[in-house]
């Protein structure tokens, strides 16, 4: 019986950025979900200098994929090896290769390469593989560039905030399930108008949802939701206002000594280019600073608020 065929690709693009500043945006997986569009969240389950566990939950072709992966550094020679340690179907087996080569001092060329096997080597597994790793690699390659060169050029786009509020009165538990139940908030909570949510797997959620601004107005966001019941929800927006590249978020529920508190922490790459068209001719990017803070810690003060009100009523 022969073995399934190894499929090989690789991707490329140059970069206005030094080799080493784009090779520490790749090791520095805890940034990936803001720079890279298909990356939703990533969790390390052990590192080292040299070598590191992750686990990631990704888009491929408008589909929630989840899997672990070794990656092994090499800070010398600009690589980071990868190998998935479980996929998940269709992917029987996948690896590859990160690899940042220096241009000149201010210009590096990036390749990504990836082998991987389809489940039964089945020619539609195949195309479906071929298909998510040709528009998640492009979609990296462009994103990282963009970060890179923004980066290089000063740009302050980044953006990272929290708000708690604390539950006094209430259970943890009823506080997360309150949050965790998204598709009751249009009933719940008065800046929702609608949404619409589906879990086709345990703890992995999408989010449509319609929200009121103060002046009536509405805006719709589309998000991925991964749940860790009664610990933490992460999120991450697939479908931004305008004045946002990138948006993700948790939903932190904890309990010591001190107390319980649920906390709310953003994180926002702005759009530059969106600030005069949605704020005004004059407007400037500290202005979108304080706007997109403003609104956003808005309306996840009032969710908790909320959830403990909630909480509270459950425990009364």
């Amino acid at each position: 019986m022969s073995q399934p065929r190894t499929h090989h690709c690789e991707h490329t693009i140059e970069v206005a950025a030094p080799a080493r500043r784009v090779f520490d945006l790749i090791v520095d997986v805890g940034r990936w979900p803001e720079t890279f569009p298909p990356t939703v969240h990533v969790e390390h389950v052990e590192r080292s200098g040299t070598e590191e566990h992750i686990r990631i939950w990704a888009t491929a072709n408008d589909e929630v994929k989840a899997w672990t992966s070794r990656r092994f550094l090499d800070h010398e020679r600009l690589r980071v090896r990868f190998r998935q340690e479980v996929s998940q179907p269709p992917v029987a087996a996948m690896g590859g290769e990160w690899i940042v080569e220096e241009i000149s001092a201010t210009e590096s060329r990036v390749r990504l390469l990836h082998d991987f096997r389809a489940v039964a080597d089945d020619p539609e597994k195949t195309a479906w593989i071929e298909q998510a790793v040709d528009r998640n690699s492009g979609a990296e390659l462009a994103a990282l560039r963009t970060a890179a060169e923004q980066a290089e050029a000063g740009a302050d786009l980044l953006l990272t905030f929290e708000d708690t509020v604390e539950l006094t009165g209430g259970g943890i538990k009823d506080a997360y399930a309150f949050v965790n139940e998204a598709d009751l908030w249009p009933e719940r909570l008065p800046h929702v108008a609608d949404t619409v949510m589906t879990e086709d797997a345990p703890g992995v959620q999408t989010l449509e949802m319609e929200t009121r601004s103060p002046d009536g107005s509405t805006h719709t966001t589309g998000s991925v939701r991964i749940c860790f019941p009664h610990d933490r929800i992460v999120y991450k927006q697939l479908r931004t206002p305008a004045l946002m590249k990138a948006h993700t978020g948790r939903w932190l529920f904890q309990e010591d000594e001190r107390g319980a508190r649920i906390t709310s922490v953003h994180t926002v790459v702005l759009n530059e280019e969106a600030v005069p068209t949605v704020l005004g001719p004059d407007a400037s990017l500290a202005d979108a600073r304080a706007f997109v803070r403003n609104a956003l810690s808005r309306n996840s003060t009032t969710t908790m608020e909320h959830a403990v009100a909630h909480a509270r009523g459950l425990g009364a």
